[in-house]
Protein backbone atom coordinates (compact mmCIF):
# COMPACT_ATOMS: atom_id res chain seq x y z
CA UNK A 1 0.00 0.00 0.00
CA UNK A 2 1.73 3.17 -1.24
CA UNK A 3 0.93 6.52 0.33
CA UNK A 4 2.18 9.53 -1.55
CA UNK A 5 3.70 12.24 0.62
CA UNK A 6 4.63 15.77 -0.30
CA UNK A 7 7.44 15.79 2.27
CA UNK A 8 10.92 16.83 1.22
CA UNK A 9 12.39 14.98 4.20
CA UNK A 10 11.31 11.94 6.22
CA UNK A 11 12.91 11.59 9.66
CA UNK A 12 12.84 8.14 11.25
CA UNK A 13 12.53 8.52 15.01
CA UNK A 14 11.08 11.39 17.04
CA UNK A 15 13.70 11.48 19.77
CA UNK A 16 15.20 14.83 20.71
CA UNK A 17 17.82 14.83 17.94
CA UNK A 18 15.21 14.00 15.33
CA UNK A 19 13.09 16.92 16.51
CA UNK A 20 16.07 19.28 16.52
CA UNK A 21 17.04 18.24 13.00
CA UNK A 22 13.44 18.65 11.84
CA UNK A 23 13.17 22.15 13.27
CA UNK A 24 16.30 23.40 11.53
CA UNK A 25 15.33 21.83 8.20
CA UNK A 26 11.84 23.32 8.39
CA UNK A 27 13.35 26.74 9.14
CA UNK A 28 15.04 26.52 5.74
CA UNK A 29 11.71 26.01 4.00
CA UNK A 30 11.72 22.21 3.68
CA UNK A 31 8.60 20.13 4.22
CA UNK A 32 9.56 17.72 6.99
CA UNK A 33 7.71 14.69 8.34
CA UNK A 34 8.80 12.90 11.52
CA UNK A 35 7.85 9.24 12.05
CA UNK A 36 7.81 8.08 15.68
CA UNK A 37 7.12 4.46 16.68
CA UNK A 38 5.72 5.27 20.13
CA UNK A 39 2.59 7.22 21.08
CA UNK A 40 4.65 10.28 22.05
CA UNK A 41 7.81 11.94 20.79
CA UNK A 42 10.97 12.37 22.84
CA UNK A 43 12.79 9.03 22.70
CA UNK A 44 14.65 8.60 25.98
CA UNK A 45 13.75 12.15 27.07
CA UNK A 46 10.10 11.69 28.01
CA UNK A 47 7.99 12.09 31.15
CA UNK A 48 5.39 9.40 31.83
CA UNK A 49 3.28 8.12 34.70
CA UNK A 50 4.85 4.94 36.07
CA UNK A 51 2.63 4.50 39.16
CA UNK A 52 -0.81 6.04 39.78
CA UNK A 53 -0.24 9.73 40.58
CA UNK A 54 3.53 9.57 40.06
CA UNK A 55 5.30 10.85 36.94
CA UNK A 56 8.99 10.86 36.17
CA UNK A 57 11.61 11.19 33.46
CA UNK A 58 11.52 7.61 32.26
CA UNK A 59 15.09 7.11 31.02
CA UNK A 60 17.17 10.28 30.68
CA UNK A 61 16.76 12.06 33.99
CA UNK A 62 18.91 15.18 34.43
CA UNK A 63 19.86 18.29 32.45
CA UNK A 64 23.25 19.79 31.66
CA UNK A 65 24.39 18.79 28.18
CA UNK A 66 21.49 20.42 26.28
CA UNK A 67 23.28 22.92 24.07
CA UNK A 68 22.51 26.63 24.60
CA UNK A 69 22.34 27.25 20.84
CA UNK A 70 19.65 24.61 20.50
CA UNK A 71 17.73 26.11 23.43
CA UNK A 72 17.87 29.56 21.83
CA UNK A 73 17.31 28.61 18.19
CA UNK A 74 14.30 26.41 18.98
CA UNK A 75 12.88 28.98 21.45
CA UNK A 76 12.51 26.31 24.12
CA UNK A 77 12.14 28.80 26.95
CA UNK A 78 9.35 30.58 25.10
CA UNK A 79 7.63 27.21 24.78
CA UNK A 80 7.68 26.76 28.54
CA UNK A 81 10.99 25.03 29.28
CA UNK A 82 12.36 25.98 32.69
CA UNK A 83 15.46 24.38 34.18
CA UNK A 84 16.32 24.74 37.87
CA UNK A 85 19.72 24.01 39.36
CA UNK A 86 20.62 21.51 42.03
CA UNK A 87 21.80 23.11 45.30
CA UNK A 88 25.10 21.29 44.76
CA UNK A 89 26.33 18.56 42.47
CA UNK A 90 26.69 15.39 44.54
CA UNK A 91 26.16 13.88 47.96
CA UNK A 92 28.14 10.72 48.75
CA UNK A 93 27.14 8.86 51.93
CA UNK A 94 29.94 6.58 53.13
CA UNK A 95 29.84 3.15 54.81
CA UNK A 96 31.40 4.51 58.03
CA UNK A 97 28.62 7.06 58.53
CA UNK A 98 30.50 10.05 57.16
CA UNK A 99 29.59 11.83 53.92
CA UNK A 100 31.15 13.93 51.18
CA UNK A 101 29.58 16.79 49.22
CA UNK A 102 30.84 18.21 45.92
CA UNK A 103 29.81 21.55 44.51
CA UNK A 104 29.13 25.01 45.85
CA UNK A 105 31.09 27.04 48.36
CA UNK A 106 31.85 24.10 50.66
CA UNK A 107 33.74 21.99 48.08
CA UNK A 108 37.24 22.79 49.32
CA UNK A 109 36.37 22.25 52.96
CA UNK A 110 34.81 18.90 52.07
CA UNK A 111 37.91 17.87 50.13
CA UNK A 112 40.15 18.89 53.03
CA UNK A 113 38.23 16.60 55.43
CA UNK A 114 39.58 13.53 53.66
CA UNK A 115 42.88 14.69 52.09
CA UNK A 116 44.05 18.24 52.86
CA UNK A 117 46.69 18.10 50.14
CA UNK A 118 43.99 17.58 47.52
CA UNK A 119 42.74 21.14 47.88
CA UNK A 120 45.66 22.62 45.91
CA UNK A 121 45.52 19.80 43.39
CA UNK A 122 41.79 20.45 42.95
CA UNK A 123 42.62 23.90 41.59
CA UNK A 124 45.16 22.38 39.18
CA UNK A 125 42.72 19.72 38.05
CA UNK A 126 39.84 22.10 37.37
CA UNK A 127 42.13 24.53 35.54
CA UNK A 128 43.35 21.69 33.31
CA UNK A 129 39.81 20.59 32.52
CA UNK A 130 38.65 24.15 31.88
CA UNK A 131 41.37 24.62 29.24
CA UNK A 132 40.58 21.38 27.45
CA UNK A 133 36.80 21.64 27.69
CA UNK A 134 36.85 25.17 26.25
CA UNK A 135 38.46 23.83 23.07
CA UNK A 136 36.38 20.67 22.84
CA UNK A 137 33.16 22.64 23.26
CA UNK A 138 34.02 24.20 19.90
CA UNK A 139 34.81 20.86 18.27
CA UNK A 140 31.45 19.32 19.18
CA UNK A 141 29.80 21.79 16.79
CA UNK A 142 32.00 20.74 13.85
CA UNK A 143 31.34 18.06 11.26
CA UNK A 144 34.18 15.53 11.47
CA UNK A 145 36.31 15.13 8.33
CA UNK A 146 35.01 12.23 6.26
CA UNK A 147 37.88 9.75 6.29
CA UNK A 148 36.71 7.04 3.93
CA UNK A 149 38.24 5.41 0.90
CA UNK A 150 39.88 8.67 -0.08
CA UNK A 151 40.52 11.98 1.58
CA UNK A 152 39.13 14.82 -0.49
CA UNK A 153 40.23 18.43 -0.34
CA UNK A 154 37.10 19.30 1.61
CA UNK A 155 38.15 16.77 4.22
CA UNK A 156 41.53 18.43 4.56
CA UNK A 157 39.70 21.69 5.17
CA UNK A 158 37.72 19.93 7.86
CA UNK A 159 40.91 18.72 9.48
CA UNK A 160 42.34 22.22 9.27
CA UNK A 161 39.27 23.56 11.07
CA UNK A 162 40.01 21.16 13.90
CA UNK A 163 43.68 22.10 14.02
CA UNK A 164 42.75 25.78 14.05
CA UNK A 165 40.89 25.28 17.31
CA UNK A 166 43.53 23.07 18.88
CA UNK A 167 46.13 25.81 18.39
CA UNK A 168 44.56 27.57 21.38
CA UNK A 169 46.10 24.85 23.57
CA UNK A 170 49.77 25.08 24.45
CA UNK A 171 51.93 21.95 24.41
CA UNK A 172 50.95 21.08 27.96
CA UNK A 173 47.30 21.45 27.09
CA UNK A 174 47.67 19.16 24.08
CA UNK A 175 49.34 16.56 26.26
CA UNK A 176 46.44 16.84 28.70
CA UNK A 177 44.04 16.37 25.80
CA UNK A 178 45.87 13.23 24.69
CA UNK A 179 45.73 11.87 28.24
CA UNK A 180 42.00 12.46 28.42
CA UNK A 181 41.39 10.64 25.15
CA UNK A 182 43.59 7.64 25.81
CA UNK A 183 44.08 7.05 29.53
CA UNK A 184 41.72 5.69 32.14
CA UNK A 185 39.78 7.93 34.47
CA UNK A 186 41.25 5.99 37.39
CA UNK A 187 44.82 6.68 36.31
CA UNK A 188 44.05 10.36 35.80
CA UNK A 189 42.31 10.78 39.15
CA UNK A 190 44.92 8.76 41.06
CA UNK A 191 47.56 11.09 39.64
CA UNK A 192 45.81 14.19 40.94
CA UNK A 193 44.16 13.09 44.19
CA UNK A 194 44.48 10.93 47.28
CA UNK A 195 40.99 11.21 48.81
CA UNK A 196 38.79 8.28 47.79
CA UNK A 197 35.44 10.12 48.15
CA UNK A 198 36.54 12.88 45.78
CA UNK A 199 37.84 10.37 43.25
CA UNK A 200 34.60 8.41 43.49
CA UNK A 201 32.36 11.40 42.81
CA UNK A 202 34.52 12.55 39.90
CA UNK A 203 35.00 9.03 38.59
CA UNK A 204 31.25 8.38 38.51
CA UNK A 205 31.09 10.35 35.27
CA UNK A 206 33.49 7.86 33.68
CA UNK A 207 31.18 4.88 34.22
CA UNK A 208 27.77 6.48 33.69
CA UNK A 209 26.39 4.53 30.77
CA UNK A 210 29.79 2.89 30.28
CA UNK A 211 30.07 -0.86 30.78
CA UNK A 212 33.70 -0.69 31.85
CA UNK A 213 36.01 -0.23 34.81
CA UNK A 214 37.12 3.31 35.67
CA UNK A 215 40.59 1.87 35.02
CA UNK A 216 39.75 0.93 31.43
CA UNK A 217 41.86 2.98 28.96
CA UNK A 218 39.67 5.60 27.30
CA UNK A 219 37.30 5.96 30.25
CA UNK A 220 38.77 9.40 30.96
CA UNK A 221 37.05 10.62 27.80
CA UNK A 222 33.67 9.38 29.05
CA UNK A 223 34.30 11.50 32.15
CA UNK A 224 35.20 14.44 29.92
CA UNK A 225 32.08 13.96 27.77
CA UNK A 226 29.89 14.73 30.78
CA UNK A 227 31.64 18.06 31.43
CA UNK A 228 30.60 19.87 28.24
CA UNK A 229 27.34 21.09 29.66
CA UNK A 230 25.88 24.03 31.49
CA UNK A 231 22.63 25.13 33.09
CA UNK A 232 21.36 28.70 32.80
CA UNK A 233 24.80 29.84 31.61
CA UNK A 234 26.73 28.17 34.44
CA UNK A 235 29.29 25.67 33.14
CA UNK A 236 29.49 22.21 34.72
CA UNK A 237 26.21 22.60 36.61
CA UNK A 238 23.44 19.97 36.59
CA UNK A 239 19.76 20.76 36.80
CA UNK A 240 16.19 19.58 36.46
CA UNK A 241 13.62 20.46 33.80
CA UNK A 242 10.31 21.35 35.46
CA UNK A 243 7.88 18.70 34.29
CA UNK A 244 10.69 16.22 33.71
CA UNK A 245 12.80 15.56 30.63
CA UNK A 246 9.63 15.35 28.58
CA UNK A 247 9.30 19.11 29.03
CA UNK A 248 12.35 19.50 26.78
CA UNK A 249 11.02 17.38 23.95
CA UNK A 250 7.48 18.76 24.21
CA UNK A 251 8.92 22.25 23.82
CA UNK A 252 10.84 21.00 20.79
CA UNK A 253 7.66 19.53 19.37
CA UNK A 254 5.88 22.88 19.74
CA UNK A 255 8.62 24.65 17.80
CA UNK A 256 8.61 21.96 15.12
CA UNK A 257 4.87 22.35 14.66
CA UNK A 258 5.22 26.15 14.58
CA UNK A 259 7.64 25.67 11.69
CA UNK A 260 5.26 23.40 9.83
CA UNK A 261 6.75 19.99 10.67
CA UNK A 262 4.30 17.08 10.40
CA UNK A 263 4.73 14.62 13.28
CA UNK A 264 3.25 11.12 13.07
CA UNK A 265 3.17 9.06 16.27
CA UNK A 266 2.37 5.32 16.35
CA UNK A 267 4.25 5.22 13.03
CA UNK A 268 6.57 2.22 13.31
CA UNK A 269 9.07 2.13 10.44
CA UNK A 270 9.74 -1.49 9.48
CA UNK A 271 11.98 -1.07 6.43
CA UNK A 272 14.13 1.46 4.59
CA UNK A 273 13.43 1.43 0.85
CA UNK A 274 16.69 1.40 -1.12
CA UNK A 275 16.65 1.58 -4.90
CA UNK A 276 19.73 1.87 -7.09
CA UNK A 277 21.85 2.54 -3.98
CA UNK A 278 19.61 5.43 -2.96
CA UNK A 279 17.35 5.70 0.09
CA UNK A 280 13.99 6.71 -1.35
CA UNK A 281 11.44 5.99 1.38
CA UNK A 282 10.22 3.75 4.17
CA UNK A 283 7.65 1.02 4.73
CA UNK A 284 5.68 1.22 7.98
CA UNK A 285 4.67 -1.78 10.06
CA UNK A 286 1.05 -1.25 8.95
CA UNK A 287 2.09 -1.63 5.31
CA UNK A 288 2.05 2.01 4.27
CA UNK A 289 4.85 3.13 2.00
CA UNK A 290 6.13 6.71 2.25
CA UNK A 291 8.65 8.25 -0.10
CA UNK A 292 10.72 11.44 -0.04
CA UNK A 293 13.89 12.77 -1.70
CA UNK A 294 15.78 12.83 1.61
CA UNK A 295 15.67 10.27 4.43
CA UNK A 296 17.15 10.95 7.88
CA UNK A 297 17.62 8.31 10.58
CA UNK A 298 17.60 9.21 14.26
CA UNK A 299 17.98 5.55 15.23
CA UNK A 300 20.92 3.74 16.76
CA UNK A 301 23.05 2.93 13.66
CA UNK A 302 23.05 -0.78 14.51
CA UNK A 303 19.25 -0.79 14.72
CA UNK A 304 19.01 1.03 11.39
CA UNK A 305 21.38 -1.20 9.45
CA UNK A 306 20.46 -4.56 10.96
CA UNK A 307 16.67 -4.20 11.31
CA UNK A 308 15.53 -1.74 8.63
CA UNK A 309 18.04 -2.57 5.91
CA UNK A 310 18.52 -5.90 4.15
CA UNK A 311 22.07 -7.16 4.66
CA UNK A 312 22.69 -7.70 0.95
CA UNK A 313 22.09 -4.00 0.36
CA UNK A 314 25.22 -3.16 2.36
CA UNK A 315 28.75 -3.88 1.19
CA UNK A 316 30.36 -6.74 3.12
CA UNK A 317 32.78 -4.56 5.07
CA UNK A 318 30.07 -2.17 6.26
CA UNK A 319 27.75 -5.03 7.19
CA UNK A 320 30.45 -6.81 9.19
CA UNK A 321 31.59 -3.67 10.98
CA UNK A 322 28.09 -2.57 11.91
CA UNK A 323 27.50 -6.02 13.40
CA UNK A 324 30.56 -5.37 15.59
CA UNK A 325 29.46 -1.83 16.47
CA UNK A 326 29.65 -1.82 20.26
CA UNK A 327 26.52 -1.21 22.32
CA UNK A 328 25.77 -1.83 25.97
CA UNK A 329 25.85 0.68 28.81
CA UNK A 330 25.69 -1.69 31.76
CA UNK A 331 22.74 0.37 32.97
CA UNK A 332 19.66 -0.66 34.97
CA UNK A 333 17.13 2.16 35.30
CA UNK A 334 14.39 2.52 37.95
CA UNK A 335 11.63 5.03 38.68
CA UNK A 336 10.49 4.81 42.29
CA UNK A 337 7.46 6.27 44.08
CA UNK A 338 8.31 7.18 47.69
CA UNK A 339 6.13 7.86 50.72
CA UNK A 340 8.87 9.94 52.33
CA UNK A 341 12.39 11.20 51.69
CA UNK A 342 15.37 8.94 52.46
CA UNK A 343 16.71 9.18 56.01
CA UNK A 344 20.46 8.81 55.51
CA UNK A 345 22.60 7.56 58.36
CA UNK A 346 25.26 10.04 57.29
CA UNK A 347 22.80 12.96 57.25
CA UNK A 348 19.63 12.08 59.20
CA UNK A 349 16.15 13.40 58.69
CA UNK A 350 13.22 12.96 56.30
CA UNK A 351 12.53 16.68 56.14
CA UNK A 352 13.74 18.26 52.89
CA UNK A 353 17.45 19.13 53.04
CA UNK A 354 19.85 20.29 50.28
CA UNK A 355 21.42 16.85 49.87
CA UNK A 356 18.03 15.42 48.90
CA UNK A 357 18.06 17.66 45.81
CA UNK A 358 21.58 16.73 44.69
CA UNK A 359 22.83 13.68 42.82
CA UNK A 360 23.05 11.10 45.62
CA UNK A 361 25.78 8.58 44.82
CA UNK A 362 26.02 5.13 46.37
CA UNK A 363 29.55 3.87 45.67
CA UNK A 364 32.42 4.99 47.91
CA UNK A 365 35.53 4.42 45.76
CA UNK A 366 36.95 3.72 42.33
CA UNK A 367 37.84 0.19 43.46
CA UNK A 368 34.18 -0.34 44.36
CA UNK A 369 33.27 0.80 40.82
CA UNK A 370 35.83 -1.56 39.34
CA UNK A 371 34.57 -4.56 41.30
CA UNK A 372 31.02 -3.80 40.21
CA UNK A 373 32.14 -4.05 36.59
CA UNK A 374 34.16 -7.23 37.17
CA UNK A 375 31.15 -8.90 38.80
CA UNK A 376 28.79 -8.05 35.95
CA UNK A 377 31.27 -8.83 33.19
CA UNK A 378 32.52 -12.14 34.58
CA UNK A 379 29.14 -13.54 35.75
CA UNK A 380 31.20 -15.33 38.38
CA UNK A 381 28.69 -14.79 41.20
CA UNK A 382 25.31 -14.60 39.44
CA UNK A 383 23.76 -14.33 35.99
CA UNK A 384 25.47 -11.02 35.27
CA UNK A 385 25.18 -8.11 37.70
CA UNK A 386 27.25 -6.44 40.41
CA UNK A 387 26.85 -7.85 43.89
CA UNK A 388 27.38 -4.29 45.15
CA UNK A 389 26.11 -2.00 42.38
CA UNK A 390 26.69 1.71 41.90
CA UNK A 391 23.49 3.72 42.24
CA UNK A 392 22.84 7.41 41.66
CA UNK A 393 19.59 8.60 43.23
CA UNK A 394 18.00 11.80 41.93
CA UNK A 395 14.81 12.85 43.73
CA UNK A 396 13.39 15.26 41.16
CA UNK A 397 10.24 15.95 43.15
CA UNK A 398 12.30 17.93 45.67
CA UNK A 399 12.73 20.52 42.91
CA UNK A 400 9.48 19.95 41.03
CA UNK A 401 6.13 19.46 42.76
CA UNK A 402 4.37 18.53 39.50
CA UNK A 403 5.68 14.96 39.60
CA UNK A 404 4.19 13.46 42.76
CA UNK A 405 1.25 13.92 45.17
CA UNK A 406 1.80 16.39 47.99
CA UNK A 407 4.10 15.03 50.69
CA UNK A 408 5.35 12.19 48.48
CA UNK A 409 8.23 11.90 46.05
CA UNK A 410 9.65 10.30 42.92
CA UNK A 411 13.24 9.10 42.64
CA UNK A 412 15.28 8.14 39.59
CA UNK A 413 17.73 5.32 40.25
CA UNK A 414 20.47 5.13 37.63
CA UNK A 415 22.32 1.90 38.35
CA UNK A 416 25.61 0.41 37.16
CA UNK A 417 26.88 -2.28 36.50
CA UNK A 418 24.75 -4.97 34.88
CA UNK A 419 25.61 -7.14 31.92
CA UNK A 420 23.55 -6.23 28.85
CA UNK A 421 22.98 -9.95 28.33
CA UNK A 422 22.38 -12.04 31.45
CA UNK A 423 22.19 -15.80 31.67
CA UNK A 424 18.56 -16.85 31.41
CA UNK A 425 17.44 -13.50 29.97
CA UNK A 426 16.44 -10.23 31.64
CA UNK A 427 12.76 -11.09 31.98
CA UNK A 428 13.71 -13.77 34.48
CA UNK A 429 15.91 -11.53 36.62
CA UNK A 430 14.44 -8.00 36.43
CA UNK A 431 12.69 -8.02 39.81
CA UNK A 432 15.63 -9.66 41.58
CA UNK A 433 17.95 -6.92 40.40
CA UNK A 434 15.40 -4.20 41.19
CA UNK A 435 15.23 -5.44 44.79
CA UNK A 436 19.05 -5.40 44.95
CA UNK A 437 19.11 -1.76 43.85
CA UNK A 438 16.55 -0.77 46.48
CA UNK A 439 18.43 -2.71 49.17
CA UNK A 440 21.69 -1.01 48.15
CA UNK A 441 20.19 2.42 48.82
CA UNK A 442 18.58 1.08 51.98
CA UNK A 443 22.03 0.18 53.37
CA UNK A 444 22.72 3.93 53.57
CA UNK A 445 19.17 5.17 54.24
CA UNK A 446 17.40 2.52 56.39
CA UNK A 447 13.90 3.84 55.69
CA UNK A 448 14.23 3.66 51.93
CA UNK A 449 12.86 0.17 51.24
CA UNK A 450 9.80 0.60 53.45
CA UNK A 451 9.03 4.00 51.93
CA UNK A 452 8.72 2.52 48.43
CA UNK A 453 5.10 2.73 47.25
CA UNK A 454 5.77 1.33 43.79
CA UNK A 455 8.40 1.25 41.10
CA UNK A 456 9.16 0.72 37.44
CA UNK A 457 12.30 -1.29 36.59
CA UNK A 458 13.92 -1.06 33.16
CA UNK A 459 16.61 -3.59 32.33
CA UNK A 460 18.86 -3.17 29.27
CA UNK A 461 16.39 -5.34 27.37
CA UNK A 462 13.46 -3.14 28.47
CA UNK A 463 15.31 -0.01 27.36
CA UNK A 464 15.85 -1.60 23.97
CA UNK A 465 12.25 -2.77 23.58
CA UNK A 466 10.66 0.45 24.75
CA UNK A 467 12.96 3.18 23.48
CA UNK A 468 15.21 1.51 20.90
CA UNK A 469 18.38 1.71 23.01
CA UNK A 470 20.22 -1.31 21.60
CA UNK A 471 21.65 -3.33 24.49
CA UNK A 472 20.29 -0.60 26.76
CA UNK A 473 23.01 1.74 25.44
CA UNK A 474 22.13 5.29 26.48
CA UNK A 475 24.70 6.75 24.06
CA UNK A 476 23.56 4.83 20.90
CA UNK A 477 26.99 3.20 20.89
CA UNK A 478 29.94 3.04 23.26
CA UNK A 479 32.13 6.12 23.54
CA UNK A 480 35.52 4.68 22.62
CA UNK A 481 38.28 5.90 20.33
CA UNK A 482 37.11 3.43 17.68
CA UNK A 483 33.59 4.94 17.76
CA UNK A 484 34.26 8.67 18.01
CA UNK A 485 34.59 11.69 15.77
CA UNK A 486 35.13 10.57 12.13
CA UNK A 487 34.59 6.94 13.19
CA UNK A 488 31.14 7.52 14.70
CA UNK A 489 29.44 5.33 13.69
CA UNK A 490 31.96 4.16 11.07
CA UNK A 491 34.74 5.68 8.99
CA UNK A 492 33.08 6.97 5.83
CA UNK A 493 29.87 7.91 7.67
CA UNK A 494 31.24 10.28 10.30
CA UNK A 495 29.95 13.35 8.45
CA UNK A 496 26.26 12.46 9.02
CA UNK A 497 25.90 10.88 5.54
CA UNK A 498 24.76 7.27 5.64
CA UNK A 499 25.53 4.12 3.67
CA UNK A 500 23.27 5.12 0.76
CA UNK A 501 22.79 8.27 -1.24
CA UNK A 502 20.05 10.52 0.18
CA UNK A 503 20.36 8.86 3.61
CA UNK A 504 21.56 10.93 6.56
CA UNK A 505 22.19 10.12 10.24
CA UNK A 506 21.21 12.55 13.00
CA UNK A 507 21.13 10.50 16.21
CA UNK A 508 23.49 10.04 19.14
CA UNK A 509 25.33 7.37 17.15
CA UNK A 510 26.99 10.28 15.34
CA UNK A 511 29.39 12.98 16.54
CA UNK A 512 29.53 14.22 19.28
CA UNK A 513 27.74 11.23 20.82
CA UNK A 514 25.12 10.62 23.47
CA UNK A 515 23.38 12.67 26.10
CA UNK A 516 20.53 15.11 25.59
CA UNK A 517 22.55 17.71 23.68
CA UNK A 518 20.66 18.23 20.43
CA UNK A 519 24.00 18.62 18.64
CA UNK A 520 23.90 15.53 16.41
CA UNK A 521 20.54 16.73 15.10
CA UNK A 522 21.78 20.29 14.67
CA UNK A 523 25.02 19.28 12.96
CA UNK A 524 23.23 16.83 10.66
CA UNK A 525 20.76 19.51 9.58
CA UNK A 526 23.65 21.75 8.59
CA UNK A 527 25.10 19.03 6.33
CA UNK A 528 21.73 18.20 4.79
CA UNK A 529 21.11 21.85 3.97
CA UNK A 530 24.60 22.14 2.54
CA UNK A 531 23.91 19.25 0.15
CA UNK A 532 20.47 20.60 -0.77
CA UNK A 533 21.79 24.15 -1.06
CA UNK A 534 19.15 25.47 1.29
CA UNK A 535 19.42 28.14 3.98
CA UNK A 536 19.61 29.30 6.65
CA UNK A 537 21.80 26.62 8.11
CA UNK A 538 22.62 26.12 11.79
CA UNK A 539 25.43 28.55 12.68
CA UNK A 540 23.96 31.25 10.45
CA UNK A 541 23.41 34.27 12.65
CA UNK A 542 19.69 34.23 11.80
CA UNK A 543 19.08 30.47 11.82
CA UNK A 544 16.77 30.68 14.81
CA UNK A 545 14.49 33.18 13.07
CA UNK A 546 13.19 30.96 10.28
CA UNK A 547 9.96 30.09 12.05
CA UNK A 548 7.79 30.21 8.96
CA UNK A 549 8.29 28.80 5.50
CA UNK A 550 10.24 30.49 2.73
CA UNK A 551 11.57 33.33 4.84
CA UNK A 552 15.16 32.82 3.70
CA UNK A 553 16.58 32.23 0.23
CA UNK A 554 20.01 31.00 -0.81
CA UNK A 555 22.20 33.17 -3.01
CA UNK A 556 25.46 31.33 -3.63
CA UNK A 557 27.25 31.26 -0.31
CA UNK A 558 24.88 33.78 1.24
CA UNK A 559 21.36 33.65 2.62
CA UNK A 560 18.82 36.44 2.19
CA UNK A 561 16.04 36.91 4.75
CA UNK A 562 12.76 37.85 3.08
CA UNK A 563 11.47 39.44 6.28
CA UNK A 564 14.26 41.95 6.76
CA UNK A 565 16.10 42.01 3.43
CA UNK A 566 19.29 41.27 5.39
CA UNK A 567 21.85 39.14 3.57
CA UNK A 568 24.24 37.09 5.68
CA UNK A 569 26.94 34.57 4.90
CA UNK A 570 26.32 30.87 5.52
CA UNK A 571 28.96 29.66 7.94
Amino acid sequence: MTTRTNADVLIIGGGHNGLVCAAYLAAAGLKVRVLERRHLVGGAAVTEEFHPGFRNSVASYTVSLLNPKVIADLRLAQHGLRVVERPYANFLPLPDGRSFRLGGAHTESEIAKFAPGDVARWADYTAMLDRVVAVLKELIHLTPPNIGERIAFADWLGSYAVAKRLKHLDLGGRRDLLDLFTKSAGELLDHYFEGEPLKAVLGWDSVVGNFASPYTPGSAYVLLHHLFGEVNGKTGVWGHAIGGMGAITQAMRKECEARGVAIDTDADVAKLIVEHEKAVGVILADGRELRAPTIVSNLNPKLLYTKLVERQQLDDDTAQRIERYRNGSGTFRMNVALGELPDFTAMPGTQLQPHHSSGILIGPSLRYFEQAYFDAKSKAHNAGWARKPIVEVVISSTLDDTLAPAGQHVASLFCQQVNPEVDGGWDAHRDTVAKLMIDTVNDYAPNFARSVIGYEALSPLDLERRIGLVGGDIFHGALGLDQMFSARPLLGQGNYRGAFKQLYLCGSGTHPGGGVTGLPGRNAAREILKDLRKGPRPDCSLSGLGVGRGRHSLRGSKCRCANTGHTHRLQ
